[in-house]
């Protein structure tokens, strides 16, 4: 058997051995046991491109769907602007009859420039049209603007 070597406790330096431990070893840029997980240091500027890279991708995409909102706010505006030239143009028009809300009327041109409102839909004039230019299908809504159901 072999003898082990007793340890002096009287000949520890215990502010050396103080100045290779820490009470905050996570913090520490090094592994601290030999059995710890290794750390690497990393390049900053890499670290800094991906960040930068994933905020560019983030914002181009909500900048996209911004662009979708304003795209479809136009589109609105437009049709509601189609609607108030169509409105303006059937109450400016002869009607032969007091048109009823949620029903469907038709919109014409004549040859003479003029428009009137008919209930006779462009396939059923049959051979003698007494238009020259079918203008829009319509139906009048309850607050009397008229929604357009299809257009020329």
């Amino acid at each position: 058997m072999e003898k082990r070597k007793k340890i002096d406790v009287n000949q520890i330096d215990l502010e050396k051995m103080k100045e290779k431990t820490t009470e905050t070893p996570g913090l520490l840029p090094y592994a601290h046991q030999t059995g710890s997980a290794i750390i690497r240091p990393e390049d900053k500027g890499k670290i800094t491109g991906r960040a930068v890279a994933a905020m560019h991708s983030q914002t181009d995409m909500q900048m996209a769907q911004i662009y979708q909102q304003m795209q479809l706010l136009a589109d609105q505006a437009k049709t509601i602007q189609k609607r108030v030239e169509v409105s303006e143009r059937i109450y400016q028009s002869s009607m032969a009859f007091e048109p009823l809300i949620n029903h469907h009327y038709f919109l014409y041109e004549k040859e003479d420039g003029s428009d009137f409102l008919s209930m006779v839909a462009p396939e059923e004039w049959g051979r003698k049209k007494r238009f020259s230019k079918f203008i829009a299908e319509v139906k009048l809504l309850a607050d009397h603007t008229w929604e357009i159901i299809r257009g020329s």
